[in-house]
């Protein structure tokens, strides 16, 4: 009898994870630093390596950090969107150029443009490895006191931002909950 039972429930568990996996959305990573203080870093700067990005520069004022790369398919995918939103002004942008050259990130902004108020150099990769970052392109939202409110993996879109952003950055401004 249990050589039956055995294979029928082990068939009944899998079906029921496949079952629960249909309706997740694959995107979706949760970020353990959702609701605490973004880490502790200082990269130095690419514009001018004597000069650093810290998270201290983050304080005071909503902002967004960027981790990205020249390699990155996905981040020369978002480039547009995130100068359009530089170009509205209404929030700093961030970046963190994650284990590239720095001579190919410097030449990509220029050739392309420049969204960012300050972009760090993160060679060896080990201040992304500390801010949970998965793959790029990444997006943190960061609140006035440092907070973590929010991460979103994959190319920035500007749906993305209405629907994702926006709400979220107009809470933190007001001092409301999401």
């Amino acid at each position: 009898m249990w050589r039956y039972l055995i294979p029928g429930a082990v068939f009944a568990l899998l079906v029921a994870v496949f079952a629960v996996g249909l309706y997740r959305d694959p995107g979706y990573v949760p970020s353990p630093l959702i609701g605490k203080p973004a880490p502790q870093f200082s990269l130095p700067r690419l514009d001018d390596p004597q000069k650093t990005l810290q998270r201290s520069d983050l304080l005071g004022k909503v902002s967004l950090v960027n981790v990205w790369g020249t390699w990155c398919s996905g981040c020369r995918q978002e480039h547009d969107t995130l100068l359009t939103l530089a170009q509205d002004g209404g929030i700093p942008i961030y970046g963190i150029n994650w284990k590239d050259d720095p001579a190919l990130a410097r030449q990509w902004l220029q050739q392309l443009g420049n969204p960012y108020a300050a972009v760090g150099v993160d060679e060896k990769g080990g201040t992304a490895i500390e801010w949970g970052v998965y793959g790029a392109p990444e997006t943190f939202l960061i609140g006035p006191d440092g907070t973590v409110l929010y991460k979103h993996i994959a190319p920035m879109t500007l749906t993305v931002w209405r629907e994702e952003f926006l709400p979220r950055i107009t809470a933190a401004r007001t001092g409301s909950k999401l």
